[in-house]
């Protein structure tokens, strides 16, 4: 009998804590690291040995906002992750966990906001969901062929709706009752008992709820009260777990009700992190307000940290659905319509028209989009004459205002029209500086999410790129160690769960990747199948730097190729408890 399951030799070894990296050779027996070695281990100690001469061997990268929630149901390999070497995922993100409440009502707050069609999203929740609790949900994640190991919030929409019901949850007019608070105070604490790392809420009103019962009314973490909020935070605080929150971002000092929350005065501090820390082209003052946020609250013995997207944040379009043109009246309108003929018949209308130009010349107020149509670039189009053009140099051809050509575009080939724009971390250096900031968190890929409009799943090898690039050019952001770090054990420890490292005695989720890959471009998206749901989606693909992903010590990903029995079979990712 051999003494090992694999052994990976000769590679350059991370350990996920930051350590000085170096040539080991790693054996793994029953999921777990069981050597880690300068010396050779013979080859007839192993069922398997992988050379991993000249890469690097580094833990499983953890993705700590992504919403497969629905996908996990009938997809539990998240292959799309996983084959860029993210061997951890969290669900429950920005209020949108599939725990509490029934199957209709879970769809309809998730499917509009993350861009996944609803009637995709609809008839997988209503053959799979049986369960309305948080210990009923762990039970049936349990039993499923788990890919990647899975980690979970719950969110604060799904446990409004799943107590009050979607219609009085979404009424401005109503607070829950007493024992409605004591039902959702009930649920939250089971779910940390369960192993949940947190709360997720919601303050960001453009996120708008699906189907035909409350088209169109933000999410219902928007209508709580931040008492409400505070309430059920004493427990997160209680039990020493996270609070994740979306501040809303046409009020920026709505940001202080958080601060105020995760301050330690005379108390634990409440582990926090918003969404999200970004160079906006539009705003470019928040940088700095959010800077120094970081610096006040943790200053004053809060534990507060960013999330960081580690590249540049470039959204693709069809048409004029797009998510933050829910942030102005104009857009909101238009996105509010469901019928194609209503809607164009508003972009057609003189008076709306006017409203749109009027948001579109404000520069000043807090905004995502930066409101320039000259920095949209059309990419597919019926009229092929448009193709590789921005709108603004569409309009001084045809000598009429951008807003109006854009307008009778959308009207004249409606969703046929796709162009895509980049809406902040343009700017190498400044992103340089936001990553290098110790208290934030390297994440924010919404893998599963946005499905037509981004795709960031290889967001851990875009991160390292940069760090890498940054170290060749001889103005190092940080050292590789410390990348790999805060890809991994950094972020493990903050939500206490037992991933992110790969010394002995630890779970053995593995990645080796050839750095020489790096030189490719890794922001390049490309169709791909979206498993059981009959669409495609923007992916990306990077041939040539994830060779192998092991998980829980078994081959995932094996010379760039899932094994046969990856996301078929149990015993490779698991229900990580936060501890």
């Amino acid at each position: 009998m051999a003494q090992y399951d694999v052994i990976i030799e000769g590679g350059r070894y991370f350990d996920g804590t930051g350590a000085p990296s170096a040539i080991r050779n790693l054996a793994i027996k029953n999921g777990r690291i069981a050597k880690v070695t300068a010396a050779p281990i013979a080859h007839t100690d192993a069922k398997r040995v992988i050379d991993a001469t000249g890469k690097w061997v580094t833990p499983g990268f953890l993705d700590t906002h992504t919403h497969y929630d629905a996908e996990l149901l009938v997809s539990p390999s998240l292959s799309e992750s996983v084959r860029h070497g993210v061997t951890t995922v969290l669900v429950g993100s920005c209020s949108l966990s599939m725990i509490c409440s029934d199957y209709e009502d879970a769809s309809d707050i998730f499917t509009r906001v993350e861009t996944v069609p609803r009637e995709r999203v609809l008839p997988i929740l209503k053959a799979h969901k049986t369960w309305s609790t948080p210990k009923q949900w762990v039970e049936h994640i349990k039993q499923m062929p788990l890919g990647p190991n899975v980690v979970s919030f719950l969110g604060h929409s799904d446990l409004r709706v799943g107590v009050m019901g979607l219609s009085r949850a979404t009424d401005l007019e109503i607070r829950p009752t007493e024992a409605e608070m004591q039902a959702m105070e009930t649920h939250l604490k089971e779910a940390l008992d369960q192993g949940f790392l947190g709360l997720s809420t919601m303050c960001l009103k453009w996120d708008k709820i699906d189907g035909d019962r409350e088209w169109s009314k933000s999410l219902p973490s928007t209508y709580a009260q931040w008492a409400e909020i505070a309430r059920l935070n004493k427990l997160v605080r209680q039990y020493n777990r996270v609070h994740q929150g979306a501040p809303n971002a046409a009020t920026p000092l709505q940001i202080l009700q958080y601060v105020r929350e995760c301050l330690g005065w005379l108390r634990r501090p409440l582990k926090t992190t918003l969404i999200s820390q970004m160079d906006l082209k539009g705003s470019a003052y928040l940088t700095n307000l959010t800077k120094l946020t970081s610096l006040f609250t943790n200053a004053l013995r809060g534990d507060f940290r960013w999330q960081v997207l580690p590249t540049p944040f470039t959204v693709y379009a069809d048409g004029i659905d797009v998510v933050f043109f829910e942030e102005f009246g104009a857009g909101e309108m238009a996105l509010d319509l469901k019928d194609a003929v209503e809607r164009n018949e508003l972009l057609k209308d003189e008076a709306y028209r006017r409203k749109f130009r009027k948001f579109y010349g404000e520069k000043l107020s807090p905004r995502v989009w930066q409101r320039d149509f000259g920095d949209a670039t059309i990419i597919d189009c019926p009229d092929s004459s448009l193709i590789g053009k921005n709108f603004e140099e569409v309009a001084r051809a045809r000598n009429i205002h951008v807003v109006d050509l854009f307008l009778d575009l959308v009207v004249e080939f409606g969703k046929k029209i796709r162009w895509y724009t980049t809406v902040g971390n343009h700017r190498k250096q400044v992103l340089k500086r936001i990553v290098k900031d110790p208290r934030s968190l390297i994440t924010f890929s919404d893998a599963g999410a946005h499905i037509r409009n981004m795709a960031f799943y290889n967001l851990p090898l875009r991160m390292l790129k940069l760090v890498h690039e940054s170290i060749e050019e001889g103005d190092p952001i940080m050292t590789m160690e410390q990348a790999v770090h805060r890809l991994t054990g950094d972020q493990a420890d903050w939500f206490g769960i037992d991933a992110g490292k790969i010394r002995e005695g630890d779970r053995a989720d593995v990645v080796v990747l050839d750095p020489a890959g790096f030189g490719q471009n890794l922001e390049a998206v490309y169709w791909g199948e979206m498993e059981n749901f009959d669409l495609q989606r923007l992916v990306n693909r990077n041939p040539g730097i994830v060779k192998t992903v092991l998980i829980n010590g078994k081959l995932a990903v094996d010379e760039e190729e899932f094994s046969p029995e990856f996301g078929r079979a149990m015993g490779f990712g698991a229900f990580i408890p936060a501890q």
